[in-house]
């Protein structure tokens, strides 16, 4: 596969699931909302610091209220990482490798971007309850996971695009749960309260893990939810899940089948994977669950520029030492 054709369907991924976590954000807080103590306010700055985009707004916006949060995530042209943002990218790599794409992933991909423009027009943002509107993009995007999941043969391009999706959604569950553990709650004199329990409530379902946590843990804890968000082997959303099967998808990609590494992005994969198996969520919690996840994020970042540099700049890196011979 050319290393052109191959960017394009690995971005896609990545931006299908950016935007998919950002509606899946926004309708779990509304949800919280609900719950909170009528004296305590709205918290929606949380948001903005689990996309990693805070500097961005506080230079555009003066303060954290709903309209402007919401605006920012969902429709701010001048956020890069904002889900109308995300939809365009996502719908534009998906036209330029359109050949490589199945006729009903790229009408999905073209309805979803029409969605977003729909909901921009009508200015979703400032409605009381826009939950609905969210709630439909989710499951858009969903729709278009389904049928690929159902009608693309298991080949390269396959692999990329499941590649840039976990990669995308391990860095958002890292994400979430750190700005939960620093941010959401008011005061330490609220932990192991009900406003408590409610906010570790709002971050599991915010993966669509509640339901899947209770069987397995029964009450809520907080190092079992670090343990099931970060460490759990079957739940599709934790970190170690979701690198395990991009480690798998990079495998497939190289033909390396076999085990070990064939390249710099294989080995960097292969070591943080090989962290987090053998990783215990007391040893995460005592070195400290904020510095944990910022370093994971680290790698994580590296870990997109190695892929980036393995795969995508294969044409630059020719032409350069063409040039020098």
């Amino acid at each position: 596969m050319l290393s052109r054709v191959a960017n394009h369907i690995y971005w896609l991924g990545r931006y299908l699931e950016r935007a998919e976590n950002y509606a899946r954000f926004i309708d779990v807080n509304f949800n919280l909302m609900q719950d909170l103590p009528v004296d305590l306010k709205e918290q929606w700055q949380p948001l903005v610091a689990a996309t990693g985009d805070w500097e961005l707004f506080t230079a555009h916006y003066q303060e954290f209220g709903k309209n402007e949060v919401l605006y920012f995530l969902a429709f701010d042209p001048q956020n890069p990482n904002s889900m109308l943002s995300s939809v365009m990218r996502a719908r534009e790599n998906a036209r330029i490798i359109r050949e490589n794409l199945s006729k009903e992933t790229w009408e999905k991909a073209n309805e979803l971007y029409y969605m977003m423009l729909e909901g921009k027009d009508k200015k979703i943002w400032k409605k009381s309850d826009p939950r609905y509107f969210f709630e439909r993009i989710k499951n858009q995007i969903l729709l278009i996971y389904g049928i690929a999941d159902n009608s693309v043969a298991r080949v390269e391009g396959w692999y990329f695009r499941q590649l840039g999706q976990f990669l995308e959604r391990a860095d958002k569950t890292s994400r979430i749960l750190d700005v939960k553990y620093h941010i959401l709650l008011p005061s330490g004199m609220d932990v192991g309260t009900p406003l408590d329990f409610l906010h570790w409530m709002a971050l599991l379902k915010s993966v669509t893990g509640f339901n899947t946590y209770r069987r397995v843990y029964g009450t809520i804890d907080p190092s079992n939810v670090v343990e099931f968000l970060v460490l759990n082997r079957y739940f599709p959303r934790s970190i170690y899940f979701c690198l395990k099967e991009a480690e798998s998808c990079l495998h497939h990609i190289s033909g390396n089948l076999d085990g070990g590494f064939k390249n710099p992005a294989e080995k960097a994969m292969g070591e943080l994977r090989s962290r987090l198996e053998f990783a215990d969520v007391m040893d995460i919690i005592g070195f400290g669950l904020h510095e944990y996840l910022d370093n994971l994020q680290i790698k994580l970042n590296n870990l997109s520029d190695l892929i980036d540099s393995t795969y995508f700049r294969l044409r630059d890196n020719f032409s350069s030492q063409t040039q020098d011979q």
